[in-house]
């Protein structure tokens, strides 16, 4: 399962998050009430203002379905909000206390309910006023409320028998209440603990991706500072190899050599200006609007450039997204790096082919990169791309995790299973609402 984002998590806690758990508590508020008061009137037979009871679930029913009915709107929910929802809780339970005997029902307790979950969501000014409505209405069903029935007046031979059936009642009804707490107790606390649990891993897992983020801008400095430096060592030998050339005709075995160089210096150049141009490309976030395929094939046109002799079999569905994506250049960058990986990965099988498919779902874009070698270590796939890790003999493991944070960065997941008939299988996903507009 994956670990939920610090908004989820926030989420879980907000307000509206509180106001739905009421919501779903109210209903079973209402089940139960409404069984215990029909059990009561016709199964126990206690005379009890069965219609007035009646009465006060109905209405904290029609407030329910309000409730339902405003969480579905898009106006926010404050904490007054909330406080005020569980008000109306607290005097509907209240009133119904107030016909059953007031502090002396064994309900009473369910006062403590909505104070536990107000603890939860609200700040201490909230929580206080509903901790004060709570308590407010505890001291009103202790001074004012009707007696519970048989208990105001008996028949003096009676008595005893009637003392008797009433604390019977009382204990009976102590037990479902605990039952009820416990219940509601556990399971606030279970989920408590499961959303702790989830929190700290997310923590770890934010570390982690800082100690990568941290190294791959260590990296990325000194990349930087080393294109600087190189460019003027590189200007000088350009410039020595212009004037040897001139010295040398190109029919000579030395004016070859010194086109060779020269083309290899050109090269070089070529190359540190585009890093420079993909530098700035990524600071700028400037994207190319491209097609699933057109971005397919761009990939595999780059990649049998830097890679002519291994065989790429490239698969793309029908129903690919036919609508443009906004393609950065460090993603395709990321596709190449899988791509490289996967032929360095055949070739320790002496296998020169790589799979390469793309697909598209309703809410994600799927691409896949297959290798025929020996498949990926264990520790290289628990890492995920986290920490600087190589399947590579001479591997620095900086493109796996350079992959990984690009891919992030489009709320996308990478993972790389054992193929069917051996090799290794990397499932790129994409989710479309990223692709259509630019990462922030």
């Amino acid at each position: 399962m994956p670990s939920p984002t610090p908004s989820r998590l926030h989420a879980r806690y907000s307000p509206r998050a509180l106001a739905a758990t009421l919501a779903w508590l109210r209903v079973c508020a209402v089940v139960g009430q409404l069984v215990t008061v029909l059990g009561v009137a016709h199964l126990l037979r206690l005379p009890i203002a069965e219609g007035a009871l009646l009465a006060g679930i109905a209405a904290l029913a029609v407030f329910d379905a309000f409730v339902w009915w405003r969480l579905r709107q898009p106006w926010p929910v404050g904490e007054t909000e909330v406080v005020a929802h569980l008000a109306v809780d607290t005097c509907v339970l209240c009133y119904l206390l107030y016909l059953t005997g007031g502090a002396t029902n064994p309900f009473v307790s369910l006062y403590i309910v909505p104070i536990a979950l107000a603890a939860m969501a609200l700040s201490p000014r909230h929580l206080a006023a509903s901790v004060g409505i709570a308590c407010l209405a505890y001291f009103v069903v202790l001074i004012r409320h009707e007696p519970l029935p048989d208990v105001a007046s008996h028949a003096a031979h009676g008595a005893d028998a009637s003392a008797a059936r009433d604390f019977n009642l009382h204990v009976l009804g102590m037990a479902v209440n605990f039952a009820i707490s416990a219940v509601l107790l556990g399971f606030f606390i279970w989920r408590l603990a499961r959303d702790l649990r989830r929190r700290e891993t997310l923590a770890q897992h934010e570390r982690e991706r800082a100690l990568r983020d941290e190294g791959i801008l260590a990296i990325a400095t000194q990349a930087a500072g080393a294109a600087h430096e190189l460019n003027t060592p590189l200007s000088t030998i350009r410039t020595l190899v212009g004037e040897l050339r001139r010295e040398h005709p190109a029919t000579t075995p030395l004016g070859e050599d010194l086109a060779l160089l020269a083309g290899q210096a050109e090269r070089c150049r070529d190359i540190l200006r585009e890093l420079v141009q993909v530098g700035s490309a990524q600071l700028t976030e400037q994207a190319q609007a491209q097609t699933l395929a057109e971005f397919v094939a761009d990939c595999a046109e780059r990649f049998r450039l830097l890679r002519p002799a291994v065989n790429l079999d490239i698969a793309l569905a029908d129903a690919a997204y036919p609508a443009p994506l906004r393609i950065v250049p460090a993603l395709r960058h990321a596709i190449l790096n899988l791509l490289n990986n996967a032929a360095d990965a055949s070739a320790l099988s002496a296998s020169a082919k790589v799979e390469f498919a793309a697909n598209c779902t309703d809410a994600d874009v799927v691409i896949e990169v297959r290798d025929h070698g020996p498949g990926l270590p264990q520790a290289v796939r628990d890492a995920a791309g986290m920490r600087f890790v190589s399947a590579k003999r001479d591997g620095l493991g900086l493109g796996l995790a350079l992959t990984n944070a690009t891919i992030e960065r489009f709320h996308g997941s990478l993972r790389a299973d054992t193929a069917a008939g051996g090799g290794t299988l990397t499932r790129l996903t994409l989710p479309l609402s990223a692709l259509r507009a630019l990462p922030q």
